[in-house]
C-alpha cells in the first residue's frame, strides 16, 4: 500500500518564541473573482522545530504531519535561507 503525499510550503518564520514550536507565515496569490486583480493572502502554521535552530525571518520549508498538539501538526523539513 502506497503513503500518501503529505503537502509541504514554503514560508517565513514569524515567531520562535515557543519551545521546539515555529509560526510560520505562508502568503499565496489568487486571483480575485469579480475584478481579476491578484491578491496576496496569508496563512499562519504553526510548525515543530525538534532542534530550535529557527529564527525569526527565515525562510523554512514544513510538511504535513501527525497531530502533535491541539494546532500544531506541520513540521519543520529544512532551513531554505537565513536571515541575515
Amino acid at each position: 500500500m502506497e503513503r500518501n503525499l503529505r503537502k509541504e510550503k514554503i514560508g517565513v518564520v514569524t515567531s520562535n518564541k515557543m519551545e521546539k514550536s515555529i509560526v510560520v507565515l505562508v502568503e499565496r496569490k489568487v486571483k480575485h473573482p469579480l475584478y481579476g486583480k491578484f491578491v496576496k493572502k496569508s496563512t499562519k502554521f504553526i510548525a515543530h522545530d525538534d532542534e530550535n535552530s529557527c529564527n525569526e525571518g527565515d525562510t523554512v520549508k514544513i510538511m504535513e504531519t501527525r497531530k502533535m498538539s491541539k494546532n500544531k501538526n506541520w513540521r519543520l523539513v529544512d532551513i531554505i535561507e537565513r536571515v541575515k
